[in-house]
């Protein structure tokens, strides 16, 4: 899982200079849906190193809760087939991104900072989306099938 998690982090680092277009979506609900909770020492993992990285400003704070869910939701959703299926729900991930983010900004400057926070990304939320959806419906078939070959049996 340590693994998992440095390679989802070199990943991240070499699509760093497309806005908000990442393969962290992907190898998450991947990994969750074939190793299960397991992979949430792989998300512990990449949080750590993108506070290292790139500091621990407020956005990290909300890592320690959205890449876990990523891996949540590849885990209940796990017998779910096919590559446009789960194009879907990671784009929807995608999308609900920036709002799940902000919500960490509640605490410290109420709704209006929440809402504005919200607002102001919807333009990344939407390259988000389309990101995440697009790269999982590419890499889907590949990445499943290889982590189905060295992953535990179903």
């Amino acid at each position: 899982m340590g693994l998992i998690g440095g390679l989802t982090t070199a990943a991240q680092l070499a699509m760093a200079p497309l806005p908000n277009i990442e393969p962290v979506s992907l190898i998450f609900l991947l990994c969750g849906a074939t190793f299960g909770l397991q992979t949430l020492f792989a998300a512990a993992v990449f949080v750590l190193l993108e506070g290292l990285v790139f500091g621990f400003g407020p956005w990290w704070f909300s890592y320690l809760y959205l890449w876990p869910l990523a891996v949540l939701l590849g885990a209940l959703f796990r017998r779910m087939e096919g590559a446009l299926p789960w194009a879907l729900l990671s784009g929807f991930y995608g999308l609900a991104f920036g709002t799940l983010s902000a919500l960490i900004f509640l605490p410290f400057g109420g709704v209006a900072l929440f809402f504005s926070t919200v607002l102001s990304g919807i333009p990344f939320d939407l390259l988000h989306c389309g990101g995440n959806f697009a790269i999982m419906l590419l890499c889907y078939r590949p990445l499943r099938r290889l982590l189905r070959r060295y992953g535990p049996p179903d």
